[in-house]
């Protein structure tokens, strides 16, 4: 038996997992981005429960060693590595040994370079704010329960249909929920999100603000007015804006070019593109104005990450 919170506190420690079987695992590193690590081990004589924990790392003889990491354990989920049968109907055949229950685990590293994209232009008015920009002086570690919202996100990434570029665009959008919605859990006490936009109170209004997200990441490389994305979703500008901040935590614009730069970070380093083929990618209509707003986002110049 394996009890969850020595699964999240020692993860990244090889001998944790020792004699239990990997069945797959996903790793990103790419520099001044999000780094993660992705592992699905077999459930078998496991016993673990669905738990977070939110660990803050504060250095204050070294501010840009300063990072914020969240861990997660989840259950129930089924695994199956042959990709060839594709009639899989969950029974065991000749050549498969069926689904496997796995225990799945993630852990996300987010640098104080990273977070500032979220603070830099706030008023640190709560303890959140003060939590991301890295001002309050003591380390310490939270767990907290897996809400709906987070295990659904924690599901999408571990199964969703999207490959390539596509795919990092997908976690990327799944990855900065995740973080909003830990930093609330975790410093408010698990509970239903209540909106102050009354509009939010209604399914529909909630679902076009999803749908508004969903859009964006689809224009990655061919922006969207605000006005325009207002019709395809049928709100309001005003309400839109007002909603998406209330949901995600951040403007429109903020959350559109932090996606846009996160992905240009993916093409140069993983794809090894040209600075011009990833600027137009991405719609700029020259190289110096994608520079500029890379640099100003990331705090590098975009030839910094190629290999």
């Amino acid at each position: 038996m394996i009890r969850t919170l020595e699964v999240l506190e020692n993860i990244g420690k090889p001998a944790t997992f020792a004699g239990v079987k990997l069945l797959w695992h996903k790793d990103q590193r790419i520099p001044g981005s999000t780094q993660y690590s992705i592992k699905r081990y077999s459930a078998h004589q496991w016993t673990a429960e669905d738990t977070g924990m939110l660990i803050y790392h504060y250095f204050a003889e070294q501010p840009k060693q300063n990072y914020l990491e969240l861990r997660f354990c989840i259950t129930g989920n089924k695994f199956c590595d042959n990709k060839v049968c594709g009639n899989c109907h969950q029974e065991p055949t000749e050549d498969c040994e069926g689904p496997i229950k796995t225990v799945d685990i993630f852990a996300f590293h987010f640098t104080s370079t990273f977070l500032h994209q979220f603070t830099h232009n706030v008023k640190l008015s709560t303890t959140k704010d003060e939590i991301l920009a890295f001002k309050h002086s003591e380390s310490f570690t939270k767990t907290f329960p897996i809400g709906a919202r987070k295990r659904k996100n924690l599901d999408l990434i571990l199964n969703h249909s999207y490959t390539g570029s596509l795919e990092n665009i997908f976690i990327n959008a799944k990855v900065h929920e995740l973080l909003l919605h830990s930093i609330d859990f975790a410093f408010e006490e698990e509970k239903n999100l209540n909106f102050s936009c009354k509009f939010l109170a209604d399914e529909r209004g909630k679902e076009s603000i999803y749908l508004a997200k969903e859009i964006l990441l689809q224009h990655i490389g061919d922006p969207i007015t605000i006005k325009e994305l207002s019709r395809k979703v049928a709100m309001n500008e005003c309400y839109l804006k007002k909603g998406f901040k209330e949901v995600f935590g951040t403007t429109i614009f903020d959350f559109y070019q932090q996606q846009r730069m996160e992905h240009a970070k993916y093409l140069l380093y993983e794809k090894a593109l040209s600075v011009t083929d990833v600027s137009a990618l991405l719609g700029y209509s020259s190289i110096s104005h994608f520079s500029a707003a890379f640099k100003k986002h990331t705090g590098l110049k975009p030839c910094e990450l190629l290999n």
